[in-house]
């Protein structure tokens, strides 16, 4: 809608000929959703539902990028840990690794990263001597 109210025309006269005129276009007509029972119409009121909504939609996360990034990297280092082989080692950490260099390559949104690449062969060797690998 790029067109102005006119003036002397009702606020609300005018809302409804818009309306009425997106209506006979067939404006409303195969919307997402439509038929369906509305989502969390039985739960408490939120006023951040919207929000948490296009989280989940979006399968987005709260949290910066930073702050996401160290969360993988911890989740990378106990996968690590619990890798079935040293190739598959070396894989995880190479995948965070370069997510981490690249991070300091070009800054990220949110607290200081405070994180630097992982010592590949220092953990290649922690997850030896774990596995008693020969």
């Amino acid at each position: 809608m790029t067109e102005r109210k006119p003036a002397g025309v009702g606020f609300e006269t005018w809302v409804e000929r818009q309306i009425r005129e997106a209506q006979d276009r067939g404006d409303f007509e195969h919307l997402p959703g439509a038929g369906k029972p509305l989502r969390g119409l039985h739960e408490p009121h939120d006023e951040l539902w919207w929000v948490k909504e296009k989280l989940r939609r979006e399968e987005g996360t709260a949290l910066p990028p930073t702050l996401l990034l160290r969360k993988d990297a911890a989740a990378a280092r106990e996968a690590a840990g619990k890798a079935r082989t040293e190739a598959e080692v070396r894989s995880i950490l190479a995948d965070i690794n370069a997510r981490i260099e690249e991070a300091i390559r070009k800054p990220m949104s949110g607290p200081p990263l405070n994180l630097m690449p992982f010592d590949v062969e220092h953990v290649v060797a922690r997850w030896r001597a774990e596995h008693d690998v020969r």
